[in-house]
């Protein structure tokens, strides 16, 4: 794990020295940001191997992080750490793309333990990192191939960079802002676009098209893509 490195986001010193502190004594390399708009300009123009993340921020907080990193792509692993313990902030940050929620007052060895199991994933997906895998699909990255069940599942280009958004966020919900900047690279966003687009590949990958178990339309928020209904819980790999 020597060649991780975590960002530990709080506005807090006394927080961010702690963390840092636990951390470099399991080896694991560590930077700091004060506020959420350092936060994101460090991870959009670092590689690190995962966020820790305060929510309560002056300049911006959490969840704003969050969506503006999720927005642009960056798919870093980042686990909140806050002291707001309300169900309606841990749904709603699982919700738009963190990985974890862990409240204030934390356990250390806890942390530790969390930080660790996750740099040990990502490092054995590292290895795979040419596939995408989910349940009973399988996405083959450099050859744009859709495999489901072993049976491969031919699709147009959108439809694979929309498949290819969809594994690489199993589980997440994704406004059509989010899909239409990743699929078509661009800020006006046509509904009419995506929804056919979705119908298509709903026709490709589900079983009944008309009553979708992998690909589900949230209601006035957007898509998620879920393949727990399938023996193989889902590896994000790439």
């Amino acid at each position: 794990m020597e060649n991780n490195r975590i960002l530990v986001v709080d506005d807090d010193p006394s927080v961010r020295r702690i963390i840092c502190r636990v951390l470099g004594s399991e080896g694991l390399s560590t930077e700091e940001a004060d506020g959420g708009v350092a936060a994101v300009r460090m991870a959009m123009s670092n590689p690190y191997s995962l966020i820790i993340l305060d929510l309560m921020m002056d300049d911006m907080d959490g969840f704003q992080v969050i969506h503006h990193l999720r927005t642009n792509g960056i798919l870093t692993p980042l686990f909140v750490l806050s002291g707001r313990q309300a169900e309606v902030d841990k749904v709603l940050a699982l919700g738009i793309g963190a990985d974890d929620y862990i409240t204030k007052p934390f356990s250390t060895m806890v942390l530790c333990a969390k930080v660790k199991a996750c740099l040990r994933r990502s490092s054995l997906l590292s290895g795979h990192a040419n596939e995408l895998i989910a349940g009973p699909f399988r996405y083959i990255c450099d050859e744009m191939r859709l495999f489901k069940q072993g049976e491969e599942i031919f699709l147009s280009g959108k439809e694979c960079l929309l498949m290819k958004y969809f594994l690489s966020n199993q589980n997440k919900i994704l406004t059509k802002d989010q899909i239409y900047r990743y699929v078509w690279n661009d800020d006006f966003v046509d509904d009419n676009t995506i929804m056919v687009h979705i119908r298509r590949l709903r026709m490709k990958i589900e079983d009944s098209p008309g009553h979708p178990v992998y690909l589900k339309n949230i209601r006035g928020m957007g898509y998620q893509f879920v393949a727990e209904e399938v023996e193989g819980r889902s590896a994000m790999v790439g």
